[in-house]
């Protein structure tokens, strides 16, 4: 299930986090891991995630994970993370996080479902790492064109169909999937 409602806090706030403009980064060899259960919950985070989001491991176990959701991150594409998910298959995407202070840091982003013994879901596996500053280019027009369709509609629901619909029809225009899309991203710029 989408969960497009504000990321809450550990003590029930509402996140005030506003966007700053700044970027952070990490090293080349570091990995963002968390794990979360089947609600998205955040049950695991490395200190490289908490590092990168400035949140404290008290501040992010027990939080959903679009607790780091960015602003300027279309929903269509966490629509097509969990449909992806919810199928049992995994998923690579271009993502903008939010960090605690405002700041901003892309990733290349790897999910993926964890399964328990008797093979049904017990939860999810990210692995992040730095994207090509040429990836995150060719990407942002796009999300740029998927928020302002989003923009377009009254209700979340509605703006994740509209913007489901066109993200279809950009990635169509250069691929035959948004996996193949996303692959020749990665082919030409991550390499």
């Amino acid at each position: 299930m989408l969960d497009t409602r504000p990321a809450v806090r550990r003590h029930g706030a509402p996140r005030t986090t506003r966007p700053t403009g700044a970027e952070r980064t990490f090293a080349p060899d570091e990995l963002i891991v968390s794990k979360t259960d089947p609600r998205g919950v955040i049950t695991y985070a490395n200190d490289v995630f908490l590092r990168v989001s400035g949140y404290g491991l008290d501040e992010v176990i027990g939080q959903p994970h679009n607790l780091i959701r960015h602003p300027a991150m279309p929903r269509a594409v966490f629509g097509l993370l969990w449909s992806t998910l919810a199928e049992g298959r995994e998923l690579f995407a271009y993502i903008n996080n939010l960090a605690s202070d405002g700041a901003h840091y892309w990733v290349l982003a790897h999910v993926t479902p964890s399964y328990g013994p008797d093979g049904r879901v017990v939860g999810y596996h990210s692995n992040r790492r730095r994207p090509s500053p040429g990836a995150v280019r060719r990407i942002t027009p796009m999300y740029e064109q998927l928020l302002a369709e989003e923009r377009r509609h009254p209700s979340a629901r509605a703006a994740v169909a509209a913007s489901s619909g066109l993200m279809a029809e950009l990635v169509a225009a250069q691929a035959s999937s948004y996996e193949e899309f996303i692959w020749s991203l990665i082919s030409s710029e991550e390499s």
